[in-house]
């Protein structure tokens, strides 16, 4: 009996200075935490709903922006990243026109979704997005490209999306509308871009490969956003397990079509074709 509490004794005595330590360690931190972000405003609170509640996020930052009298609204996380969410026409005008090169994409932005946008212009800053949109605007400015776009749009929307919706309607089926227009846009920016048709809007609606492999690697690379460290789903990329291991299948699918549609496009410029299909952007370059 008194050996073991001689044994209490000394593992007592062997805890007390790391407790004494750790605790007024962790009112420090508790109390930091608390004057940064007060409990009183939910803000950690909502950022963990909206984490928890992914399939929802744009309803649910649309209520909070709604709420907001600003159309305005700032989240936190537990570990300090803070994002600001507005719907409000001036700050969209504000950040996107008037003082767009004030709010670069950062090495952030262009880390999360490098595998899929690489170094275009949608995840490039400063001197490198300057030149590629003096060269992208060149030909979007140009009557042959607009008169091109009329003519896809046109025909996607009386060939494909027209019938599709009066036949639901003859018949009373029912149809999911988001995923009818993310179609209709789907077949358009891809025909405007590199001249290829998904065709997703048939009546059966389709599944095609290229198809599900973007928008799951848009899926993927998005929720790296969710992740409280990059450095999370920088050590799963390297094991290459889990959503970075689908993320990797999924690009590797988006290239080899890439490589496909830029091989078809070199035969074509080489035989001198100059059918309709051969006007999109990728073409002009």
């Amino acid at each position: 009996m008194s050996s073991l509490l001689a044994m209490s004794m000394e593992l007592t005595a062997s805890f007390s200075l790391p407790l004494s330590l750790l605790l007024p360690l962790f009112f420090l931190l508790l109390a930091i935490f608390q004057q940064r972000f007060p409990l009183s405003s939910l803000k950690s609170a909502v950022y963990v709903a909206l984490v928890e509640d992914r399939k929802r996020w744009v309803q649910r930052t649309s209520d909070l922006i709604g709420l907001s009298p600003t159309a305005t609204y700032a989240t936190h996380s537990l570990f300090g990243k803070r994002r600001i969410l507005t719907g409000n026409p001036a700050n969209v005008q504000h950040i996107l026109k008037t003082r767009f090169t004030t709010y670069e994409k950062g090495y952030l932005f262009r880390g999360v979704f490098g595998e899929i946008l690489g170094d275009g212009i949608f995840n490039i800053d400063g001197d490198s997005w300057k030149f590629q949109r003096q060269v992208s605007s060149h030909e979007f400015n140009t009557k042959s490209l607009r008169k091109f776009v009329e003519t896809v749009v046109d025909m996607e929307l009386n060939d494909r999306l027209i019938p599709l919706l009066s036949e639901a309607a003859r018949k009373g089926t029912v149809l999911d509308m988001q995923d009818i227009l993310q179609r209709f846009a789907f077949d358009n920016i891809c025909k405007i871009a590199f001249g290829h048709d998904p065709a997703c809007l048939l009546p059966s609606l389709p599944e095609e490969k290229f198809t599900q492999a973007f928008d799951e690697a848009v899926q993927l690379s998005s929720q790296r956003f969710s992740m409280p460290f990059p450095m999370l789903w920088k050590i799963k990329g390297l094991l290459n397990i889990g959503s970075e291991k689908r993320l990797k299948i999924a690009v590797a699918e988006i290239r080899e079509f890439a490589r496909k549609i830029i091989k078809q496009k070199k035969r074509e410029q080489l035989s001198g074709s100059s059918s309709l299909e051969t006007q999109d952007l990728l073409s002009r370059f």
